[in-house]
This record gives C-alpha cells, sequence and structure tokens, in this order.
C-alpha cells in the first residue's frame, strides 16, 4: 500500500537588526523598544482587521483610527520595554553578574517608573513595582526552562 509522509520542522521567525547608539545600555533599550512596539503594533493591526470583517467594510475614517491606535499601543509598550530592558541591562553592569535577579530588579524597577508616570498614589506604585518584578522573574524562569 503507497504511503506519503511530510517532514518538516517549524522554526520561529527570526529577525534580527542592529541599530548603534554608541553605548550599549542606548543600544539595548532602542532595540527592546523596537520589537516589542512592533508586537504590539502588529496586535493591533490583526485586531483591527479581524473587526473590518465581522463588519464587512472599511472607512477611511476607520482606517485612520485604526493607524492611531497602532502608533499609540507601539510606542506605550514599546516604550515600557525599552525601560524594562535598560534596567535589567544597568542593573547587570552595576551588580557586575547575570542571574535571574537583574530581572526581577530591572521589573520591580520597571513597574514603579510605570506606575508613578501614570498616578501618584504611593501604595500603588509599590503594587505595581511588586507585580513588575515578579512577572519578569517568571519570565526569567520560564526562559531558562526551555
Amino acid at each position: 500500500m503507497p504511503r506519503s509522509s511530510l517532514s518538516s520542522s517549524l522554526s520561529t521567525p527570526k529577525v534580527d537588526f542592529a541599530i548603534d547608539m554608541g553605548h550599549p545600555l542606548l543600544n539595548h533599550t532602542v532595540d527592546g523598544f523596537l520589537k516589542i512596539g512592533a508586537v504590539a503594533a502588529s496586535r493591533v493591526a490583526v485586531e483591527e482587521t479581524y473587526h473590518c470583517i465581522k463588519k464587512g467594510s472599511v472607512s477611511s475614517n476607520g482606517l485612520e483610527k485604526s493607524l492611531k491606535k497602532m502608533c499609540k499601543e507601539g510606542a506605550y509598550w514599546g516604550a515600557v520595554a525599552g525601560v524594562y530592558v535598560g534596567m535589567e541591562y544597568g542593573m547587570e553592569r552595576v551588580r557586575g553578574t547575570r542571574d535571574w535577579k537583574n530581572a526581577m530588579l530591572g521589573g520591580a524597577a520597571t513597574g514603579a517608573l510605570v506606575s508613578a508616570a501614570s498616578s501618584n498614589n504611593g501604595e500603588k506604585i509599590v503594587i505595581d513595582a511588586i507585580a513588575g518584578g515578579a512577572i519578569a522573574t517568571a519570565v526569567e524562569f520560564i526562559n531558562y526552562l526551555t
């Protein structure tokens, strides 16, 4: 009996580019901003495309709103990622070692800074710092397992 099989592998696409800002801290920060900003903008583009398909029409006003939303989300998430990457790299340089504690401290500092920029409530800033540190540490541990 004839058989056929399909043999292939699935790999994550890798898009890598380098922007030299003249200092490693700036290079890491800009890289984080651009990569995560692009992911956020892509997410909005897919959501907006879904809504257009569901609605069955596209208007120039709707397209303009979608583009503004893409830029806003991309800039926001890119800024948060840039701050985190810069903080983690800074912690690594200050501490002189590369480990999970840098992620924890960078995440806590980022959570506090983002929270402080958006609110003046001291307790919320502390809670967001704890959340940022916990999320960054969890991601670091998950990356270690894979």
